[in-house]
């Protein structure tokens, strides 16, 4: 038996097809919210999808896509010409959980991956 603890958030979600398939799923409960769906009006849907496999995949442990894509992730930086509020993280942290209920994702990861994920989406608040 595997040693849970031992595994990456990567591996645990299913590795690169886990990882596309959340954000597959993700990004069009994102264009379905009110709060969200403006901030992505005008972007290519189908770019942004990519580069968030890609900062996910290296972000849950697995390879370093998007830093060998694009330089180190400095998310907060690449986010700071949008006004995120504590709102918008928490709108964006409860779309990805539903993604990952729409998954089947067991309620233990499920917690642990928007556990994970809180810090970065409250760090890229730059608006009260």
């Amino acid at each position: 038996m595997t040693d849970l603890q031992a595994l990456t958030f990567y591996e645990l979600l299913g590795e690169a097809e886990g990882v596309t398939r959340l954000v597959h799923t993700f990004y069009p409960i994102v264009l379905q919210d009110e709060e969200l769906a403006p901030l992505f009006a005008e972007s290519n849907i189908d770019s942004v999808m990519e580069k968030q496999v890609m900062f996910l995949t290296q972000f849950f442990g697995g390879p370093l896509l998007f830093t060998e894509a694009y330089g180190h992730p400095m998310m907060r930086a690449r986010h700071m010409h949008f006004a995120l509020t504590p709102e918008l993280a928490s709108a964006w942290l409860r779309c990805m959980k539903e993604a990952l209920v729409q998954l089947g994702t067991e309620e233990a990861l499920r917690d642990a991956v928007i556990e994970r994920l809180s810090g970065p989406a409250y760090h890229f608040v730059n608006t009260p």
